[in-house]
């Protein structure tokens, strides 16, 4: 029996139980199906949201330190349901779509009946997967108070990757995306720490299980930036001198490392910037699912960039940051065999060995790169850009 037929879930038999309590949650005013305000919901507000709202209203610059979730001290997949209308959720395409009331429940010895229960609220975010996806991607807004004593306290507002289409295909995508977090994490701690789940998602409206997925959440980007000592900056056209070298140049070259070229640290498109009380400012990147390492049948590149294909490697790092090239190129060789050993841990297993072996060779041509005096002048160095 294969390693992912072993994490089928258990959970599905709580999907009645997340039925009465999504409805119970309507029952008290939380209302479901509302349409499109102009307006946030002042209910249940998260409490990063609070903390984000008193920050910004903090002249003295001081970060306020943010407890990390109990969430990530595990790496093992975790079976979860999540419980709401999933049809209201799938018709949300607006970039201001409303909340749903939620729930997600798993299997906790300590919790009464051997199952925690945690309301949330769920919508729908992002711009490529939500119009082209069966299932949107969708975002978490969690209340501390009703998360308390649950995996899921302290999250506030974080990302779920899901499923885009149910062809195993692309299950095997959100794995291969999900490796790419976690490489990220071993080369620096700017950076979004990530955990897999094994998602039910049963349908609150028909009490009937809908899929059953990987999926996995990203961290809420306000607690990578508080625990890396800084704030989010929300200003555009970042260049060079903008941007600290070092942690610019590593992003970077993990880019490269990864054939990816759907980014834009200056555009703050699928980055973000981190801004630290000394002036330094620090790229956070994410969303790696148009990588050529997992060349998804759907990634194409931006048709301005010199390459036809997203397998084809592009440096697009600064000139100005080269001769910091060597030093963080010591930090990837490194972490090289922390890297692939990530595709041989319980997680790697999940993939198709047919997958591995192809990541594994295509990280072994940016290693020989690196490595060749030539090539990375040739293929680095040589192709950076100038800043205008």
């Amino acid at each position: 029996m294969s390693a992912r037929r072993m994490l089928v879930p258990t959970m599905a038999r709580t999907a009645l139980l997340s039925v009465l309590m999504v409805s119970l949650a309507g029952a008290l005013g939380v209302a479901q199906d509302a349409p499109p305000k102009t307006k946030a919901p002042k209910a249940a507000k998260s409490d990063s949201a609070k903390k984000k709202s008193k920050s910004e209203a903090d002249s003295t610059g001081k970060v306020e330190k943010l407890p990390d979730s109990p969430l990530f001290k595990s790496s093992a997949p975790l079976e979860v349901t999540l419980t709401t209308n999933l049809k209201s959720l799938r018709r949300d395409k607006g970039d201001k779509a409303p909340y749903h009331p939620a729930t997600l429940s798993y299997a906790d010895k300590d919790a009464p009946g051997g199952t925690r229960l945690v309301p949330l609220r769920v919508r729908t975010r992002g711009m490529w997967r939500l119009k082209n996806c069966v299932f949107p991607p969708i975002r978490f807004n969690f209340v501390n108070k009703e998360a308390k004593g649950s995996v899921f306290h302290d999250l506030d507002e974080p990302k779920l990757v899901s499923y885009c289409k149910s062809l195993s295909m692309y299950e095997d995508y959100i794995l291969q995306e999900f490796q790419l977090y976690r490489i990220y994490r071993l080369l620096t701690p700017v950076s979004h720490q990530v955990r897999l789940l094994r998602m039910t998602y049963a349908d609150s409206a028909t009490g009937k299980v809908d899929a059953t997925k990987y999926a996995f959440i990203v961290e809420d980007p306000a607690h990578v930036a508080a625990a890396n000592g800084g704030k989010l900056a929300k200003q555009l056209g970042a260049t060079a001198d903008d941007l600290d070298g070092e942690q610019a140049t590593l992003a970077y070259l993990f880019q490269y490392l990864i054939g990816n070229t759907d980014f834009s640290f200056g555009g703050l498109h699928n980055s973000e910037l981190l801004a630290l009380p000394d002036g330094n400012n620090m790229p956070i990147a994410y969303d790696f699912d148009f990588a050529g390492v997992i060349d998804a049948p759907y990634a194409t590149p931006d048709p301005s960039l010199r390459i036809k294909r997203v397998r084809d490697r592009l440096y697009r790092g600064f000139c100005a940051q080269n001769a910091l090239v060597p030093k963080v190129l010591e930090k990837f060789q490194a972490q090289k065999a922390a890297i692939y050993a990530l595709y041989t841990d319980p997680i790697g297993a999940l993939l198709d060995p047919k997958t591995v072996k192809s990541t594994l060779a295509y990280y072994d041509e940016f290693y020989a790169n690196i490595a060749n005096p030539k090539e990375l002048q040739k293929q680095v160095l040589g192709d950076c850009r100038p800043m205008k």
